[in-house]
């Protein structure tokens, strides 16, 4: 077998070894020390993390009588905070329903919980007589934290709404109602938002089937009044035409034929 075969010169002299260039250990090192610097910002971002995000186990309620807020908020409205709690660093309180919008602006312009973050609703049919729930969650920017309130609803009992405290109040109120069917006094203008005016029901109630219902007052103007929505379990009104008569045109454009 040849040198050539084995893979060496003919001469029998090894090939040399390409040096390794300035530019190419420097990039080695810039690459090692950006490797180091990116193990150390995790060790440190590790470090800095609140137990609960360390461990995946989910946070726990905890009694959270001795915060501050939540000791002058009692002071304020006494019996109306009625629970307090704290969840992951942010406090979760119930308020009286007569009292939330005094609660609310309270938190506004004596707390700095000046951003309304979101309304929603719950709905818990094993709980009576107050099966409903509005939630509210406002954030503090100078503290960083978040505040949750919550007010439990009796079917048909209209809630204060926050308009007069927060503009941006309307349009998630709207959502509420429109989606579980809780009404908000003072509203200035409490009409769905996201259904149309005259639907039956309320989808994020848990009786509301989970196959839907007919909608198709909209569709079908011809066969509902324009303030009636549909009624679950009637069906839409609309029925296909009947086929036409023997020798009679069907409907179609002239020329085409029918796919056998």
């Amino acid at each position: 077998m040849s040198d050539s075969e084995n893979g060496k010169p003919e001469n029998g002299t090894p090939e040399p070894e390409e040096p390794q260039t300035e530019a190419k250990a420097a990039a080695d090192e810039a690459k090692a020390k950006a490797a180091a610097a990116a193990k150390a910002k995790a060790q440190q971002d590790d470090a800095e993390k609140e137990p609960w995000e360390k461990d995946p186990v989910v946070p726990e309620l905890a009694e959270a009588d001795g915060d501050p807020l939540v000791k002058e908020l009692v002071s304020e409205y006494g019996e109306s905070i009625q629970s307090a709690q704290s969840f992951a660093g942010d406090l979760v309180l119930e308020v009286g329903l007569s009292d939330i919008r005094d609660v609310c602006r309270s938190l506004k312009e004596r707390h700095g919980y000046t951003l309304l973050v979101d309304i929603c609703g719950a709905h818990f049919p094993q709980r009576e007589p107050e099966q409903l729930e509005v939630i509210y969650i406002f954030y503090s920017l100078e503290q960083n934290r978040r505040v949750r309130l919550k007010v439990r609803v009796s079917e048909g009992v209209e809630v204060p709404s926050l308009t007069p405290v927060y503009a941006g109040a309307n349009w998630p109120e709207r959502e509420v109602y429109d989606m579980f069917g809780i009404r908000f006094s003072q509203h200035p203008d409490m009409t769905r938002i996201l259904l149309w005016e005259g639907f039956n029901g309320h989808p994020l109630l848990k009786e509301f089937p989970l196959e839907g219902i007919d909608t198709g007052a909209a569709i079908y103007p011809e066969y509902y009044e324009e303030s009636a929505g549909p009624v679950a379990g009637t069906g839409t009104g609309w029925k296909p035409p009947a086929p036409p008569a023997p020798g009679e045109p069907d409907g179609g454009d002239a020329g085409e034929s029918e796919t056998p």
